[in-house]
């Protein structure tokens, strides 16, 4: 099945969230303070929230706003992830999971532009989000449980540094020179449970 269509036919990931937190915590567990691979773990944490303010937003403003903040962290990390992360993986651990990682953000930037086009008060606004959704957390799973990992390995210490150094520019350039700070504060607030429907309550557009 190709990633368009996991994206038009399913909401529901097929691993589960035992095997995502799982895969998360084999992430961090080789994560390091301040590194690439700890920023973009906060980046896939603030990015489910925004799924679920999205998904609880209750009118056409709310569910405007929270689809604007989506789609910024959204844009922010996936140019962050394309011009360092990607071509690392290409060179240093697998041509494959690079190439498949950018066909996965295509689909997703393709579909997202698609919701924009929906009522946002209507069935198939809230159909194709939940969709986008499922995509994206099983994109997740990939890059904590296999991508992220076998780059880690791959690289020695001083090319980590420069990965982390590029993926700050690269994350700064669409979000701003303290985009860092905010995405660490609101993932502290996040349960660890990946399942966990119910984000913070202060989370909101005005964060950003």
């Amino acid at each position: 099945m190709s990633f368009l269509d996991k994206i038009v036919a399913v909401i529901t990931p097929p691993e589960s969230d035992e095997d995502r937190r799982e895969a998360r915590d084999k992430a961090q567990a080789l994560a390091r303070p301040g590194d690439w691979m700890t920023h973009a773990l906060e980046h896939h944490r603030r990015i489910e929230a925004c799924f679920e303010l999205a998904l609880g937003a209750n009118s056409v403003a709310e569910r405007r706003a929270a689809l604007r903040d989506l789609s910024m962290v959204l844009t922010a990390h996936a140019n962050a992830e394309e011009a360092v992360l990607y071509p690392a993986m290409a060179n240093e651990s697998s041509k494959a999971s690079a190439g498949l990682a950018f066909e996965e953000h295509a689909m997703t930037r393709i579909q997202m532009g698609a919701l924009e086009t929906l009522d946002p008060m209507g069935q198939d606004w809230r159909d194709k989000l939940g969709h986008i959704r499922g995509a994206v957390l099983h994109h997740v799973y990939e890059e904590e449980g296999s991508r992220f990992p076998e780059l880690r390995q791959a690289i020695d210490p001083q090319e980590d540094k420069r990965l982390t150094r590029r993926f700050l520019e690269e994350f700064d350039r669409y979000m701003g020179a303290q985009a860092f700070e905010q995405p660490r504060q609101m993932a502290a607030q996040i349960p660890k449970d990946t399942g966990n429907r119910n984000p913070p309550s202060n989370w909101g557009a005005a964060d950003y």
